[in-house]
């Protein structure tokens, strides 16, 4: 009786898998985590672009030229595309063989390493046997290669494999070719982590003060367009070139080093440009990923700024103010106008008030001291009302007195002492 699990089986047996389900290596995993990841960033950046309404081609060019220099130089310090080299070789599989294999044979070199591929090629109606190796050898530290060359010669790795790692296993007797591309591996490698610094400056830079954003990135640039340079300057001055049974291996420089190149060239002409409108229009650079944008901050820091003494020169003049000989007359005018005009308007006197203050205990003598009333004289004419004058010139005194004691609600000792002998 057949069930669910006997299908390819035969009498009970387990399942006879005829055909050989090994593959080779097809993609790097840690680049493909890396592209996926820029890349979801970047979609959701293209989602929400369509809402922005300013600043769209300085917010495009932006994020786009920022995405895109941070992947590179990721997938660049991953890759093994710097120095390549891919040809069609007849060689046998394994040494002391007569057997020859028709295949395809590549060396793709990293800044830490080699990915050594062969794969076997069908001639004519012959079917290749399945032959697919993709091995890599590191050189972290300056005996990795050795190392690993020994593990190789033990798993029994097909004899031109061997043959190219042996190329940068050795070095001495003119085998430096190893050392050189180790070399130039770690100058690129430093430049390249020493530009992923600067990226994310850039970034957070271009967040807060776009001036200095568009600085960090041209800054960014010079260092990939430097890792670049550095590296083909200290490829070895004697390219290697192996030769595996008659078929030649030559080395050029690949995808790797191209798109550094083109970055940075990139980064640098972008931030140089962005830095020259600047200079010519202050604050007219800004995106939409700006802590402070379309707000008041930029005028309000301008304002601040102009109205700052620390900004203003020690020695400025105005416009009216001539150097020279000129200005010194000018002055000397201005300053005896200056005292003509005062001789003629006077001194002004703080002091002076032109009302009597209300209240008492300020000014408690201002009402006290206007002129006392004299006694009225006897006339011709005022015989009869003699009387009558003497009487009120004997009363005044008292009046006033009483007057200024009612105005004066206990008034101080001295100030009685005063009233009394008006």
């Amino acid at each position: 009786m057949k069930g669910w699990f006997d299908a390819f089986r035969d009498d009970g047996a387990p399942t006879l898998y005829s055909f050989s389900n090994r593959t080779p290596v097809t993609g790097d995993v840690p680049i493909v985590a890396v592209c996926v990841m820029f890349a979801t960033v970047y979609l959701a950046f293209l989602v929400i672009f369509p809402g922005v309404r300013k600043q769209k081609l300085t917010t495009f060019t932006t994020v786009t030229l920022s995405l895109f220099v941070g992947l590179v130089i990721l997938v660049s310090r991953l890759g093994s595309g710097w120095h390549v080299a891919q040809s069609t070789i007849v060689a046998p599989y394994r040494a002391f063989s007569r057997e020859k294999l028709p295949a395809r044979m590549g060396a793709h070199i990293g800044l830490m390493h080699i990915n050594i591929t062969l794969t076997a090629l069908p001639v004519g109606n012959w079917t290749p046997p399945d032959i697919d190796f993709n091995e890599r050898f590191s050189w972290n530290h300056a005996t990795d290669m050795g190392n690993s060359y020994r593990d190789a010669l033990q798993r029994g790795l097909p004899y031109p494999i061997l043959t190219v790692a042996e190329y940068f296993s050795l070095g001495q007797e003119g085998f430096a070719w190893g050392g050189q591309y180790r070399a130039a591996g770690y100058f690129a490698s430093i430049l390249l982590w020493a530009s992923f610094a600067s990226w994310l400056l850039m970034n957070l830079l271009l967040v807060a003060v776009p001036r200095y954003g568009a600085y960090t990135m041209a800054l960014t640039g010079a260092l990939l367009i430097g890792a670049s340079i550095g590296y083909s300057a200290m490829l070895p001055k004697r390219p290697l070139m192996i030769v595996i049974e008659g078929a030649r291996i030559d080395f050029h420089l690949g995808w790797c080093f191209y798109l550094v190149l083109v970055a940075g060239v990139l980064c640098f002409a972008i931030g140089l440009v962005i830095s020259i409108i600047d200079l010519v229009w202050p604050h007219r650079f800004s995106t939409i990923l700006e802590v402070y944008y379309d707000t008041p901050y930029d005028r309000h820091v301008i304002l601040e700024e102009s109205h700052d003494v620390r900004y203003r020169k020690r020695n400025s003049k105005g416009l009216e103010e001539p150097p020279g000989l000129g200005s010194r007359i000018l002055r000397r005018l201005s300053s005896k106008t200056r005292d003509q005009n005062t001789d003629k308007m006077g001194i002004e006197n703080r002091g002076f008030q032109h009302d009597v203050p209300k209240s008492p205990w300020r000014y408690p003598f201002r009402r006290a001291q206007q002129t006392p009333p004299q006694a009225i004289q006897r006339t011709i004419s005022q015989d009869s009302t003699s009387s009558i004058a003497s009487a009120a010139a004997a009363m005044s005194p008292s009046l006033h007195k009483v007057a200024l004691s009612r105005m004066l609600p206990k008034p101080p000792l001295e100030r009685t002492r005063e009233i009394s002998n008006w």
